[in-house]
């Protein structure tokens, strides 16, 4: 199997843990499969970096004394908002050179602005998609997944997310036992596909002011099975229907159907990932009623069926 050149890219101001979380997965896998990735970090100059905590990170060395790597890692952080021409300038000239790119959170800016992602669909942390849709038309922003694949570029949202992509490349660069192994002692899960929202509806409760609108959602999400009508929750809210269905949609930014929906669809999730209960009877706990309903659900949003995503995504026994 060839070694795999990885090339994470420093910068002062870069957020650290999208240095760490990825270089950490990679590590994991080169320690598990010797031979497999050179890792290196570099910098402009060569010289330390200061990532936005404060930490200090000693590169290997340069950026121009690294050649051509197979995958090349732009990491995100408050560097990105005002970046050194310089930088700009080495990604557009030696970008096209890796045979994969992958950017962590804000890195994707620095893609951007170095014309790397025009054409191509991307992903960022949520708080800047919209800015990085407006500042590169080019670029078709997706602000749900928590990463994106579009040929050979990958990139991802917030932090964590950056775990999760280089999860799913060393899968596909070795195999899925390497990954589970290498998750297992970093203690995540591998079981988030990147078309996953990056906004969960249990965080989007959390953006409720009023206590009945909170207690509707509490409610929502420990009985996915019950009546979640918009008469039977703003029955409970003690609300009118069209005034419950306003309120919910301003306070929470989703209306209650997409809220019910996304309750029910993590829910089953959990099951199909957690337990050994049948797709029946998953499908009846998570308010779906058939195994069709939840079919058509799961096709829709995560783009597989329920069977392929217990699959993929249910831990297979530890020896």
């Amino acid at each position: 199997m060839p070694q795999r050149t990885l090339l994470l890219v420093l910068f002062d101001g870069v957020q650290s843990l999208d240095v760490t979380g990825p270089l950490e997965v990679f590590a994991g896998a080169e320690r598990h499969t010797p031979g497999t990735y050179r890792i290196r970090t570099a910098s402009l100059d060569g010289g330390p970096v200061r990532a936005s905590s404060g930490l200090t990170l000693v590169p290997d060395g340069a950026l121009t004394e690294v050649s051509d790597p197979h995958t090349l890692l732009v990491p995100g952080g408050e560097g990105t908002r005002s970046p050194d021409p310089r930088l700009t300038e080495w990604l557009r000239a030696c970008g096209p050179r890796a045979r994969r790119l992958v950017s962590v959170c804000t890195g994707a800016v620095l893609l951007a602005a170095a014309g790397l992602l025009d054409g191509r669909r991307a992903t960022t942390h949520w708080a800047h998609c919209d800015t990085l849709a407006r500042d590169h038309p080019a670029v078709r922003v997706d602000p749900e997944p928590i990463y994106v694949r579009d040929g050979h570029v990958a990139t991802s949202a917030g932090v964590t997310s950056g775990i999760d992509l280089a999860l799913a490349l060393v899968e596909e660069d070795l195999d899925r036992d390497v990954a589970l192994t290498v998750a297992r002692h970093l203690v995540v899960f591998l079981r988030r596909p990147g078309n996953q929202a990056q906004f969960s509806a249990q965080l989007a409760a959390q953006t409720a002011r009023r206590a009945p609108l909170r207690e509707v959602q509490r409610w929502i999400s420990e009985h996915p099975a019950g009546d979640l009508t918009v008469d039977s929750l703003a029955a409970r809210a003690r609300l009118s229907p069209r005034h419950f269905a306003r309120a919910f949609r301003d306070e929470t930014g989703t209306t209650p159907g997409r809220y019910v929906d996304r309750v029910r669809l993590e829910h089953a999730r959990r099951l199909l990932e957690d337990s050994t209960d049948g797709i029946e009877e998953i499908s009846r706990a998570s308010g779906y009623g058939t195994p069709e309903a939840m079919r058509r659900a799961f096709v829709r949003t995560l783009g597989t069926p329920p069977a392929e995503y217990r699959r993929r995504f249910h831990p297979a026994p530890a020896h």
